[in-house]
C-alpha cells in the first residue's frame, strides 16, 4: 500500500511540475528546452549511421517504428509487428538507421514528393511552403529503441544530424515538413525552429490512427542563421548550430553515387514483394488509382511486374494519362551557349539542372533566357561524365526561389542516352553506382 501511495505522490508531483512549466511564458519555456540539449560531438565508434538498404535493416526499422507507434497510440498493433506504409515503397523515400554494435536502435524516414504526394498534405495546406520554391521533404517515422530512449539524445541527435546533412547535401531539399503530436510540437519549435503551418491543430490525423497532430515546417535556407542566433556562445554539447551546420560526424556513412542523382532507392523486386505483399498486405489494400501510379514509377523494369499489384478494373485509363517519358530528380551543374545566325555569341549561361527525362530537362537559371532558341548545353552528369547536347528552352516558370526553364533535347548524345538508360534500368542506388 505504501508503494502505491508513493507512486501516486510522484505522479501528482510530476503533473504539478508540468503545469507549472506550461504556465511559463513561451520564450522562457523555449530557453529552458535549449538548455536541456545534450549533443555529444564525439559519439562512440560503436554507433553507425547509414541508409537502411538491406532486408534485415529495413525489418528492424519497421519493427522499432511499429512498437513506438503502438505505444503512443498512433497505430493499432499489426500481426506482422511492422509499420510499413505505401510511401516506403517509393524510390523518393529514404529510410535512415542508427546501429549500435551492429544492431538497429533508431530510424527516421524522409519522404520526398512522389506520385502519392506527402502523408500530411491530406490535412495540412502546403501552398505557403510551395510558394517559396525548392523541394520539400516530410520527416516521418522517427523512432528509437526503448533501451536507448533515456540516453540523453545519444541516438536521437545523431539521427537528426544525419537527416539534416542528408537532406541538404544529398536529397536536394529546401523545406522540411512534419506532423507531430501537440505535446511534442514545442520541442521542434524551441530546439529546431520549426514554424507551425497556419497555427492549425488537426483533431484526428488518419496517418497516425486518428491522433491529434500539428503541422510545422523549417526552411533550410534560413536555418543556419536561426540556429546561430539562438545557440551562439554555447559550449559544444549545448550548441545545435555548431553540431548541425559546422561539425562532421565520422559515424555517418553517406551513400556513394556515380551520378548527381538526389534519391537513393533501395527497394528491389524481392524487397517490395517481401514487405508489401508477403509480410504486410499494403499493395492488396491500395485502390486502382494508387496501383496505377505505382506502376508508373516502376514500369521501365520488367523485374517488378511480377510483384506489383494488379488493377482490379477501372484503372487502365489512368495509364494513358501518365507521362510518356518518366522524369528523374538530379542536381547537375550545366552551361548553355547560345549563338546568333551569323555565329556570333549571344550569351553564356550557368544552369542548375534539377530534373531529366529521355528528351529534355528542367533547370534553374539566374538570367533571362530566350525561348525557342537552340543552344549548346554541357551538363556534368557525374564526377567524370559529361553530356554535350543541342537544346532549347521551351517554357519558363518564375517562383520566389528563382526562374525555372523546361528544355527540349532533339538529339541526345551518347552520354545522355547512357545516363537516362541507367536511371531507367537502375533498380537501386547500388545499381546506379555500378
Amino acid at each position: 500500500m505504501s508503494q502505491i501511495r508513493r507512486s501516486s505522490l510522484r505522479k501528482r508531483f510530476h503533473q504539478g511540475l508540468r503545469r507549472m512549466f506550461s504556465s511559463l511564458p513561451k520564450p522562457m519555456r523555449f530557453a529552458i528546452y535549449r538548455r536541456m540539449v545534450d549533443c555529444d560531438p564525439s559519439p562512440s565508434e560503436r554507433l553507425e549511421l547509414k541508409v537502411a538498404d538491406t532486408q534485415e535493416e529495413l525489418d528492424a526499422c519497421f519493427r522499432i517504428l511499429h512498437d513506438a507507434y503502438v505505444g503512443s497510440g498512433f497505430m493499432k498493433p499489426d500481426p506482422s509487428g511492422l509499420r510499413v506504409t505505401v510511401y516506403h515503397a517509393l524510390p523518393t523515400t529514404t529510410t535512415l538507421c542508427a546501429k549500435y554494435d551492429g544492431v538497429v536502435v533508431g530510424t527516421i524516414s524522409m519522404v520526398r514528393e512522389g506520385v502519392f504526394g506527402f502523408p500530411l498534405q491530406s490535412v495540412f495546406d502546403l501552398e505557403g511552403v510551395r510558394a517559396k520554391g525548392g523541394k520539400i521533404a516530410e520527416i516521418s517515422a522517427l523512432a528509437v529503441a526503448p533501451a536507448f530512449r533515456k540516453t540523453g539524445g545519444a541516438i536521437l541527435f545523431p539521427l537528426m544530424k544525419f537527416m539534416h546533412q542528408y537532406c541538404t547535401e544529398y536529397f536536394d531539399t529546401r523545406h522540411l515538413v512534419i506532423a507531430v503530436n501537440p505535446d511534442k510540437i514545442e520541442l521542434y519549435e524551441a530546439l529546431l525552429f520549426f514554424r507551425r503551418l497556419k497555427e492549425q491543430t488537426v483533431a484526428e490525423y488518419d496517418f497516425a490512427n486518428g491522433a491529434p497532430a500539428v503541422g510545422a515546417t523549417l526552411d533550410l535556407h534560413e536555418a543556419d542563421a536561426l540556429f546561430e542566433r539562438h545557440y551562439r556562445g554555447r559550449k559544444p554539447v549545448k550548441n545545435l548550430h555548431h553540431y548541425f551546420f559546422r561539425h562532421r560526424l565520422p559515424n555517418i556513412r553517406l551513400p556513394e553515387r556515380r551520378f548527381h542523382t538526389t534519391n537513393d532507392p533501395v527497394m528491389t523486386p524481392a524487397l517490395l514483394d517481401h514487405f508489401f505483399n508477403r509480410v504486410v498486405p499494403v499493395f492488396a489494400q491500395m485502390d486502382d488509382r494508387k496501383k496505377a501510379l505505382l506502376w508508373s514509377v516502376y514500369r521501365e523494369d520488367a523485374q517488378f511486374r511480377s510483384v506489383l499489384p494488379m488493377l482490379s478494373g477501372g484503372g487502365q485509363d489512368l495509364g494513358r494519362s501518365l507521362r510518356q517519358y518518366p522524369r528523374y530528380s538530379i542536381r547537375c551543374p550545366g552551361h548553355l551557349d547560345i549563338r546568333a545566325a551569323n555565329d556570333s555569341e549571344m550569351g553564356h549561361f550557368d544552369l542548375d539542372v534539377i530534373e531529366v527525362s529521355a528528351h529534355g530537362f528542367q533547370a534553374e537559371c539566374d538570367h533571362e533566357l530566350p525561348l525557342q532558341v537552340d543552344g549548346t548545353v554541357e551538363i556534368e552528369l557525374g564526377h567524370s561524365e559529361t553530356a554535350h547536347v543541342t537544346a532549347r528552352a521551351v517554357r519558363r516558370k518564375d517562383t520566389e526561389q528563382g526562374s525555372f526553364y523546361g528544355f527540349r533535347i532533339d538529339e541526345p548524345d551518347r552520354h545522355w542516352r547512357s545516363f537516362v538508360s541507367t536511371l531507367e534500368m537502375g533498380i537501386t542506388s547500388k545499381d546506379l553506382a555500378a
